[in-house]
């Protein structure tokens, strides 16, 4: 991954351009953001990220206008609305198109997965990343520290000994430190698992009340940003590392989780319908990358329905 990676102030200004590209589209853009926006560009260094990532929006543009259905959309107003003209409605057409093909993303990320990949990457120092479907990581490197941010998703980490220069991984408010050794770090939407599979770990929970633990091999600790609890258990490695074979082992585990890890490996959306119906539980093992397998389970273990509407599944 050597020669292509960007900087932390880098990325700082590819969310920059991100946010100020999607708030020039506003026509109700007050001159102070103008002002702000102006004085922001006079960076040259912002002014060629800004650049890029309206190549990126022009991209999203140009697949809309070569679409007659969605070029000669007309959009009535309301009595008491403005109209929407043809270039407002393009370019929302446009920024919905950068949000779903993953703009932000793309200009945070040094290495993103598609929904059917889950790439091995060797980085320079020698350690080995695996990523998870649809994962993303941001890398930082010098002669200090190894630092790596998991900006989405799961990845297997296999770290070169080099004591002198720490080895972290940023997930949200969790930091995890290497200690020579091999893990896992699962970013979910409620909760962040650390999996050591290889010697030990230091954890540090940077929220409200910092604390930190270390977490040694054969064992996977659990941190709940919302309700701040944090957990440890004994865990089997295959079982914790088989989503490496696209699958997932579990014990009582909400329907939430579930279509969670599905959705990594479905480049659609899965809705379920309620909250109840997401906090039920399944045990098993389920092919997760295989969409229709996983749905035949859900469907055999809790007797649910699925419609299947184009790109979106609906379970309810």
């Amino acid at each position: 991954m050597s020669g292509n990676r960007a900087t932390h102030a880098q990325r700082k200004r590819n969310r920059e351009a991100a946010d100020w590209l999607l708030r020039n589209g506003d026509p109700g853009q007050s001159e102070q953001e103008k002002a702000r926006f102006t004085d922001w560009l006079s960076d040259p260094e912002n002014c060629r990220t800004y650049s890029a990532a309206e190549r990126l929006m022009g991209d999203a543009r140009t697949a809309i206008q070569s679409d007659p259905a969605l070029v000669n959309i007309r959009v009535k107003p309301h009595s008491a609305a403005k109209p929407i003209t043809g270039s407002v409605l393009l370019f929302a057409c446009a920024a919905t198109a950068f949000l779903l093909f993953d703009g932000p993303m793309r200009l945070q990320a040094d290495a993103i997965a598609g929904a059917d990949e889950m790439p091995v990457l060797t980085l320079d120092d020698g350690s080995t990343v695996q990523l998870n479907a649809s994962s993303a990581i941001a890398v930082d490197f010098d002669g200090k520290q190894r630092n790596i941010r998991l900006l989405r998703g799961q990845a297997f980490f296999q770290v070169a000994h080099a004591p002198e220069r720490p080895f972290t991984v940023e997930a949200g408010t969790t930091r995890i430190t290497a200690l020579g050794t091999a893990f896992d770090v699962r970013f979910g939407a409620s909760d962040t698992d650390v999996t050591v599979t290889e010697n030990t770990v230091l954890v540090e929970l940077n929220d409200a009340n910092p604390s930190s633990l270390r977490v040694t091999q054969g064992e996977q600790a659990t941190y709940e940003p919302e309700s701040g609890r944090t957990s440890v258990k004994p865990v089997d490695s295959l079982v914790a590392l088989a989503w490496q074979r696209g699958q997932i082992a579990v014990e009582n585990a909400p329907l939430s989780y579930i279509v969670e890890e599905m959705a990594r490996h479905f480049s659609g959306r899965i809705i379920v319908a309620g909250n109840a119906l997401a906090r039920r539980r399944v045990s098993g093992t389920i092919t997760v990358a295989d969409t229709d397998a996983a749905l035949a389970f859900i469907k055999q273990a809790l007797g649910v329905k699925v419609t299947r509407l184009g790109p979106v599944i609906v379970i309810r």
